[in-house]
């Protein structure tokens, strides 16, 4: 990380609309955020402005079909709001949630090697809508490909509805 303001320092979950999570979906929802917080990289694009200097705290959610992220400073202060139309992300989010419940049964009887061939259907779908997030948010917002993960991890994980 060439720059230690251009990250997140805090980042927070819009439980607004979780009915609840089972144990695999929260642990994923916990690894996510402690991974991210403890290695990304985040800068903001031009538009923001120059008094957008990091680090940041982030704000996830969704409101009417969109990933919302509130950008403030370290003292809360709002820096930037960027909104991205979740479309182009429904297929994948469809198909990794499908793949993820195969996934958790899978653990619990399937033989070693049946579990790798889903863990890797997985993973695959995931680095889609990681890259897929990374290249929406060109120009908006610059994320290295593991913050693209956890980010994708947790807009999955806003998704469930309980």
């Amino acid at each position: 990380m060439a720059d230690g303001t251009q990250r997140i320092v805090k980042l927070t979950l819009d439980e607004r609309t979780v009915v609840r999570r089972n144990a695999d979906v929260e642990h994923e929802r916990a690894v996510a955020i402690y991974d991210l917080l403890e290695d990304n990289r985040f800068a903001l694009g031009m538009g923001a402005g120059k008094d957008a200097a990091g680090p940041y705290h982030v704000h996830l959610s969704i409101e009417d079909n969109r990933l919302v992220l509130d950008i403030a400073d370290t003292g809360d202060q709002p820096v930037d709001r960027v909104v991205l139309p979740l479309t182009p992300f429904r297929k994948i989010v469809k198909d990794y949630f499908t793949v993820c419940e195969s996934y958790y049964a899978a653990i619990r009887t399937a033989t070693p090697s049946q579990i790798e061939a889903i863990d890797m259907g997985r993973r695959g779908l995931h680095n889609e809508g990681s890259n897929l997030l990374v290249e929406r948010l060109g120009g908006k917002i610059e994320i290295d490909f593991n913050t693209g993960r956890r980010l994708f991890t947790l807009l999955c994980v806003l998704h469930i509805r309980g």
